[in-house]
């Protein structure tokens, strides 16, 4: 008899996952409902279950979208101006792949152009999108400097992103007000300590 060779993927993440219907995703919630206890045919709970399956389309519909798509052209006119783009204060929310509980933040995303610039709402989008899946704010972090390297090509890139992690408000600990810092330099800003400490000043993360 013949061995039987099966090829699994690389890695656990390269798995081809079957979707659900819509209607398998509504009974899901139905059972968690039940689960805790709940009555789910009662007046209030009755329409639940839609209703949380169309917010999860929105809440996690940055898995639709890929970086490339997002960021779109790039534009050469740059009148010559080669120094740093930063972009403050984006706000973001994303759920912790752990808990599936939100994460609220801001984001600070800079680059050094290579002749070439985006758009400047292309950066919040490109965050946006990489919170609306479930993550960890390091794999985050990464992501989004990730994506402006492989799309820009820009002499470097700095990613920081502050948050708080409702798992650690709502849950557990329960430290309220906690918030954590994640940051990840590529390029220049990863190899000249004075590049990296300028943008962390001009982010507003130094005192």
């Amino acid at each position: 008899m013949e061995a039987v060779v099966k090829k699994f993927p690389e890695k656990p993440e390269d798995a081809i996952v079957e979707r659900p219907s819509r209607a398998e995703a509504e009974a899901a919630v139905e059972t968690l409902l039940r689960w805790i206890g709940e009555n789910p045919k009662r007046e209030g709970l009755n329409e639940t279950p839609k209703r949380v399956v169309k917010a999860y389309e929105e809440l996690f519909g940055g898995y639709r979208h890929e970086p490339a798509e997002v960021l779109g052209r790039t534009f050469e006119e740059v009148a010559g101006y080669n120094d740093v783009v930063l972009v403050k204060d984006i706000k973001f929310h994303t759920h912790c792949e752990h808990h599936m509980v939100p994460v609220l933040g801001r984001a600070h995303v800079a680059y050094l152009p290579e002749g070439r610039v985006l758009g400047l709402s292309k950066i919040a989008r490109l965050v946006d999108m990489f919170g609306r899946r479930l993550q960890t704010q390091e794999a985050m972090t990464a992501q989004v400097a990730d994506a402006l390297m492989d799309t820009l090509h820009p002499r470097g890139v700095a990613v920081i992103l502050e948050a708080e992690h409702l798992c650690m408000s709502m849950r557990g600990i329960r430290s309220e007000g906690s918030s954590t810092f994640t940051a990840t330099y590529r390029g220049v800003f990863a190899d000249d300590p004075a590049q990296k400490e300028s943008i962390l000043r001009l982010a507003g993360c130094t005192s």
